[in-house]
């Protein structure tokens, strides 16, 4: 596929243990990373008249990943790097890290992504899942989206225009358009108690999460807001367990943990078998938060 060269930077027969988070040992054929939108727009309709599969990888922390090669294109928009403040909004390309942002904005005494900071997703990504902590969500500082729709043609839409909800938005239910920028709204604060907000919830994630081992964060939605995933899995007693080298965390049960060299197949039975308990003890569907990647 050397003929994507003009599209951007490609790489071939990439190992993508370093772009997914769980650090599946898996590989995909290429991986093109445009510099341009243009460059992006052409690739794409280059993909549609050649038939060539490819899908958008964000910083695949939110993603579980087949065992076997991917013989499409996946595209990375880390070339993308754009930050742009104006006044209280700011506006941001969508490959930029969301907790990098987080921090960024506050040099510039701005507060509102404090939330974040511990996400470790790109902007795009966050905005695809309305990835959310401590009750606050993407969606609710954001202005506006402008991306790429089937056909290619760019478009912006404010964030009244843009169905979402927990956990979810019109881009994961449309995945074939590309998110490609957003402007968030934000408000001037001082940055000594937003780093001190930050610090806490630091502590409170390394007390209370298993970052010391390779994962995807939470597995499942919470069925309601009074009923907690973990909750439901710790009392079907499942903390501990383990398929292969995947295992159910023991510091918060809602984490399947990577404790070696856990597959995808491997990750994906586990979740299969906690939802079969926990609907067999509870009655009660977990949904999956996590995005499989078949192939």
């Amino acid at each position: 596929m050397n003929e994507l060269t003009k599209f951007g930077y490609l790489e071939e027969h990439v190992n993508l243990k370093k772009y997914n988070t769980y650090r599946i040992n898996t590989t995909c054929r290429c991986m093109l990373h445009p510099d341009t939108i243009e460059k992006l727009q052409a690739f794409l309709k280059y993909a549609k008249t050649n038939h060539i599969p490819f899908f958008v990888l964000g910083n695949g922390s939110n993603v579980i990943f087949s065992d076997t090669e991917y013989e499409g294109v996946i595209i990375k928009l880390d070339k993308l790097q754009e930050i742009k403040y104006q006044g209280v909004e700011v506006y941001v390309t969508s490959g930029v890290m969301i907790n990098s942002l987080a921090f960024q904005i506050i040099d510039h005494g701005l507060m509102g992504l404090e939330w974040a900071s511990g996400i470790p997703g790109t902007v795009g990504g966050c905005i695809f899942g309305n990835a959310e902590a401590y009750k606050t969500s993407t969606f609710d500082c954001l202005k506006e989206v402008t991306f790429l729709d089937c056909d290619g043609e760019i478009k912006t839409l404010p964030k009244k225009s843009i169905s979402h909800g927990y956990r979810t938005s019109y881009f994961k239910e449309n995945p074939e358009n590309i998110i490609l920028s957003a402007t968030f709204s934000l408000e001037y604060g001082d940055k000594e108690e937003a780093m001190m907000k930050i610090k806490s919830r630091q502590e409170r994630r390394m007390a209370t999460q298993p970052l010391n081992y390779p994962s995807a964060g939470s597995v499942f939605r919470n069925p309601s807001e009074n009923v907690s995933s973990w909750q439901l899995i710790t009392d079907a007693g499942l903390k501990g367990l383990q398929i292969g080298d995947a295992k159910v965390s023991e510091l918060h049960a809602n984490f399947i943990i990577n404790v070696g060299s856990a597959t995808g197949k491997n990750i994906r039975d586990l979740i299969e078998y906690i939802k079969e308990k926990v609907k067999e003890k509870y009655q009660v569907d977990l949904i999956l938060e996590q995005e499989y990647k078949d192939w």
